[in-house]
């Protein structure tokens, strides 16, 4: 029986009664992973970490085995020569000395590039300029370490468009997947999409959606702008944003005189409280998004039926091109975004048309088939050579 170790960058916390508590959406998705793999599968952690979207589990209820080490503890090699194949999170410098000829193969995932690394770092508020400089000069070392890993690896696996077009040159066995938590069972319904578009076309408000966290990498600095260019611009709408972050404060405060129009939610369990609410409340998602990260939330909002308007990054423009459903604007141009979704607010048959693109494309990368995908990647590599045998990329 064929044995994966999973070696990934989600937190953990060992509870003192023995429990996990892990995020909900990556226990969701390895149990997942753990069905659809023929043989063993053990995930490895490290301790500590915010997890803001948790829950607490036994390890015997999870599904799969949990290894967790302490913080900044180095991977056990001993342990890794116990497996058949690893596959293992590129975006940890970590990671990047396993790949290599007589090693246990090794599938790397990847999701941000240099860009949007070094995009990161210049965003953070809380770095000084010494330490931004110090931060970029360490990710272009490991920049350089992790290519060479993904040329060594058995495969790699890019989540979303820019990484893909990034690293897909190194190796051979690259494929693109598109990360996400809606499965089939979750889509907008055609009852709701007929539902939202007939309130549209009989002149009902534009109801904006915003959810995730507040945090000027996501561009929350920028949803009150845009809001205040709507009310300038007299558009019947409402926007609705979902989340917490270091910007909390700045949003609420922001708010005065839009009461009526803008809402600041606190976050809510995924697929039992938001997926309905868009499903039923919302008809375009505002994404002020400043960075060409894998962000999940596109094709969750598109699987709600709400097509998104958001800003040019990389990625964004990827899935836009591919899915022919929702609209770019130039990035961090809030008066040119508010612009746009004027025009919106009185194109109801263009935005109904848009959604039915949307979901169509959410249907087709679904949380099953982008795992499925990625299960039989992992699995074609003939795993039965031993130890000994060189086993990188021809």
């Amino acid at each position: 029986m064929t044995r994966l170790l999973m070696i990934v960058p989600a937190p953990v916390n060992r509870l003192p009664d023995g429990r996990l508590r892990l995020d909900v959406k990556f226990v969701e998705g390895m149990r997942l992973h753990k069905a659809l793999w023929q043989g063993d599968l053990a995930v490895l952690l490290w301790e500590g970490g915010q997890i803001p979207f948790g829950a607490d589990y036994r390890p015997e209820d999870l599904g799969f085995e949990a290894i967790t080490l302490d913080r900044g503890a180095a991977l056990p090699m001993d342990l890794l020569a116990q497996f058949d194949a690893i596959s293992a999170s590129g975006d940890m410098a970590e990671t990047l000395d396993l790949a290599g000829p007589g090693r246990t193969p090794v599938h790397y995932s990847i999701e941000y590039t240099l860009g949007t690394r070094l995009a990161i770092v210049a965003l953070d508020r809380h770095l000084s300029l010494p330490r931004k400089v110090w931060s970029m000069i360490w990710n272009l070392r490991v920049e350089r370490r992790r290519r060479a890993a993904f040329r060594r690896a058995a495969g790699v696996q890019a989540n979303g468009y820019p990484a893909f077009h990034a690293y897909r040159a190194l190796n051979p066995s690259t494929i693109l997947y598109l990360d996400g938590r809606m499965r089939s069972s979750m889509m907008a319904t055609p009852g709701e999409m007929a539902a939202r578009a007939n309130r549209a076309l009989a002149g009902g408000g534009l109801r904006l959606v915003h959810s995730g966290r507040l945090e000027p990498m996501k561009g929350a600095q920028d949803l009150i702008p845009v809001a205040r260019g709507l009310c300038a611009q007299g558009v019947d709408f409402t926007l609705d944003i979902f989340g917490t972050g270091s910007l909390e404060g700045e949003i609420r405060s922001g708010l005065a005189g839009m009461e009526s129009r803008v809402r600041l939610h606190a976050p809510v369990d995924f697929e039992t409280a938001l997926v309905p609410w868009m499903r039923a409340n919302a008809d375009v998602f505002l994404s002020c998004h400043r960075q060409s990260d894998p962000s999940c939330t596109y094709l969750e909002s598109m699987g709600c039926g709400v097509p998104v308007v958001g800003y040019d990054n990389a990625m964004w423009q990827g899935m836009q091109a591919d899915s022919g459903a929702g609209w770019l604007v130039p990035l961090g141009k809030t008066a040119a975004m508010a612009t746009e979704i004027a025009r919106l607010a009185h194109s109801p048959a263009e935005v109904a048309q848009h959604a039915a693109r949307a979901l169509d494309f959410a249907q087709h990368h679904d949380f099953e088939t982008e795992f499925s995908r990625r299960t039989r990647h992992s699995a074609a590599r003939p795993w039965q050579a031993r130890r000994g045998h060189d086993r990188t990329v021809p």
